[in-house]
């Protein structure tokens, strides 16, 4: 067979693959997130100063609507793959989302353009949003038709690393260059959030054109290959993903019995949680971003150890356990990051604005409390992109796994952040309410997936 002559399962090509593949799937989602992590800045540059609530909603709801669109990109691009190929394909959104994120640090805020601002952030993050909806089944495909069959689950949670390590980069690059602008503090606030935000965003074009280069180097994937050369890719994949009642039904089930739920439980461990200790515990913003990436730093290798874990007793009850833990202990660990800020918090008020910071145990319980967060993030996404790619047959797989995936993460998992945000708003007095909506579609996806998704490895 072509796949063997390749040598698809040698170490060396296994790493190469991985490395590629990973490095430009971080990039793409540093690109992605940058503009979440930022979001409190960006209202304040691209939307009315009279109403910052309404600022910041807008701002999340822009965030959001890069996440709505990711199915459409799913479609295309996923068509595509299927059709063409895996490498050029998401070698094309790596190049959409790296130009629409340079293209955002250069637009001129509100008090230059008006509402042409907030209208040209919004068409960017839907380019963005449409780019990423094609690159995560791309990269997370052609890694798992390198793989051996039995350690699929351990070699495509590389990739599900990359996520959690697009945020970890995005914070890390926006706290240096705040220190790096001056030597004061305040001065240096005042500075990044006047022009100095724009700098993360315009330096991604050098880590894309990094990115490009290693993947123009990399070769198609030999499954691919081998239905090229013998005459068996799909003529029109979204027919055969959407069209067939069974493979339907798999979509499905994929969506509502899995990815519905660990997409709310990914964007609650991290970007709610990190909205939540910012807006709602006042954690100052440079505090709120360090605990969050002492968490993530320490939380990382989860995924590498669940995925390894899904290979020997199988993907779906370590998915549903993550879901089913984070139903359980939201509500009291959100609670406990509240009471610890409260109650040890150092309150300052400057311009009518309340800012804590913490220090010691203090500030370490919130660290552990934000890494278990984490951690469930890692147990419901580790397996996940191993237990799609077997779901699905190789000459529609690309099209079929990346539908389901960006409906659950991009549109339930990423509204999490503007719904729970407009939650607390709503219910004033309930400082928890935000976490109604992720803890409700997590319960959901987890009786259906408990009930109706079989156990057993589903690969054709």
């Amino acid at each position: 067979m072509v796949v063997h002559l390749y040598g698809m399962h040698h170490p060396n090509a296994l790493r190469k693959v991985i490395t590629a593949s990973s490095l430009g799937t971080l990039i793409e989602w540093y690109d992605f997130y940058i503009f979440g992590s930022l979001a409190t800045v960006i209202a304040t540059q691209f939307f009315p100063k009279t109403n910052p609530t309404a600022a910041l909603l807008s701002t999340l709801a822009t965030f959001a609507a890069g996440f709505i669109v990711r199915p459409f990109g799913a479609l295309v691009f996923g068509r595509l793959g299927d059709m063409v190929g895996r490498k050029y394909t998401f070698l094309l959104t790596l190049v959409l989302m790296g130009g629409s994120t340079f293209a955002i640090g250069l637009i001129p805020n509100y008090d230059s353009i008006g509402f042409a601002a907030p209208l040209l952030v919004l068409l960017l993050r839907l380019i963005q949003g449409l780019a990423l909806g094609g690159e995560y089944g791309g990269a997370a495909t052609y890694v798992a038709e390198h793989a051996p069959e039995n350690r699929k689950g351990y070699y495509t949670s590389w990739i599900q690393t990359t996520a959690t390590l697009g945020l970890f980069v995005s914070l890390g690059v926006i706290l240096l260059t705040r220190n790096l602008l001056d030597k004061n503090a305040a001065k240096s606030i005042e500075i990044f959030n006047e022009w100095g935000w724009r700098i993360p965003f315009l330096v991604s074009i050098v880590l894309v054109i990094v990115s490009i280069y290693i993947r123009l180097k990399m070769q198609e994937s030999p499954l691919f290959t081998e239905l090229k050369q013998t005459g068996n890719t799909a003529t029109n994949p979204l027919k055969e993903s959407f069209g067939k009642k069974d493979n339907l039904k798999m979509v499905l089930l994929a969506l509502f019995g899995a990815t519905m739920g660990q997409g709310v439980v990914w964007y609650t461990g991290q970007f709610y949680a990190q909205s939540f200790l910012e807006n709602v515990c006042k954690i100052d913003f440079e505090q709120s971003r360090t605990i969050l990436i002492w968490a993530i730093l320490f939380a990382t290798p989860l995924f590498i150890v669940f995925g390894h874990w899904s290979d020997k007793v199988g993907r779906k009850w370590i998915m549903l356990s993550g879901m089913l833990l984070a139903v359980c202990t939201y509500h009291y660990l959100f609670k406990e990051l509240l009471y610890l800020a409260e109650t040890n918090g150092i309150t300052t008020i400057i311009a009518n604005k309340t800012t804590r910071t913490v220090t010691g145990i203090t500030y370490w319980k919130m660290v552990a409390i934000v890494f278990i967060l984490i951690g469930y993030v890692t147990m419901v996404y580790g397996p996940i992109a191993a237990f799609l790619v077997e779901m699905f047959p190789t000459r529609i797989r690309y099209t079929s796994m990346s539908l389901p995936y960006h409906i659950g993460n991009g549109v339930f998992g990423g509204l999490t952040p503007f719904i729970a945000t407009l939650l607390t708003t709503v219910y004033t007095e309930n400082k928890l309410a935000g976490l109604w909506y992720p803890i409700s579609i997590a319960s959901l996806c987890f009786v259906i997936g408990a009930f109706y998704i079989n156990s057993k490895k589903t690969a054709q």
